[in-house]
């Protein structure tokens, strides 16, 4: 089946071979050898925050030496390579700044297909060292993906623990703030329970019956047996539950 390549550059003469492993889309990065020697780089540029699609940059090598669309050759490649690394340094300065779960959030959502894109790219890159072991600038090339690599999963993975630490702090400030309600309800319900014996004996002599004459000649009394009462509960609550009444 024979497909066409609109992609690739007009200049780029590719052989039969070569063509023969390329399908309708560019594809994945890769490094791709035809019969005759021709080599061809099919790479990726630098993945843009919540777009999936990737633009491909082609790089081709006629037996003599390499072309790029541009016509600066491996040129080319180290701006991609510079352009990687621009963009891991300024995802990393958002990491030094962030306060919140979401800036971290929407880093690793770019940071992850910039890691990926960096391991596929140095992937490349390496088998064509390989192919090409006398030339110093591809084997530059390679080690410059290879250290763009490095920092990008370094970036991904201190990304990943900044969100579980905030998360981890979040969980932490909500626990300290359940257990001051918690003790503040207690208080309130240790206080309610001292006023409980005043209010139960306030409301019974305030009913309209007639009550014993001892009764109503003793009020001070009554008053005094009911906060002693009221401590009592207090003490017998507060010592169960391992809380002072103070």
């Amino acid at each position: 089946m024979v497909y066409e390549l609109p992609y690739l550059p007009d200049h780029f003469s590719l052989e039969t071979d070569l063509k023969d492993q390329l399908s309708s889309r560019s594809g994945c990065q890769r490094c791709i050898s035809g019969e005759s020697g021709q080599v061809l780089l099919v790479l990726h540029d630098v993945p843009k925050p919540g777009i999936p699609q990737r633009k491909a940059l082609f790089f081709w090598y006629d037996s003599q030496c390499w072309h790029s669309a541009d016509g600066t050759g491996l040129q080319s490649l180290f701006q991609l390579l510079d352009e990687y690394a621009k963009s891991i340094d300024q995802q990393e300065a958002i990491i030094d700044d962030a306060d919140t779960a979401k800036e971290i959030f929407d880093l690793i959502r770019h940071a992850g297909p910039l890691a990926r894109s960096s391991r596929n790219l140095y992937q490349a890159l390496m088998d064509a060292a390989v192919k090409f072991p006398k030339d110093r600038d591809l084997r530059s090339a390679r080690d410059r993906a290879h250290e763009n690599e490095r920092a990008a999963d370094l970036l991904y993975s201190d990304a990943r623990v900044t969100l579980e630490f905030i998360r981890a702090e979040r969980a932490e400030e909500q626990a300290k703030s359940s257990d001051r309600l918690a003790r503040l309800g207690f208080r309130l319900n240790l206080l309610a329970g001292f006023f409980l014996p005043l209010v139960a004996l306030g409301g019974l002599m305030g009913m309209n019956v007639k009550l014993p004459h001892f009764v109503m000649n003793g009020f001070w009394m009554i008053f005094l047996g009911g906060l002693i009462f009221g401590i009592l509960i207090l003490l017998i609550v507060g010592y169960k539950t391992g809380e002072s009444s103070d």
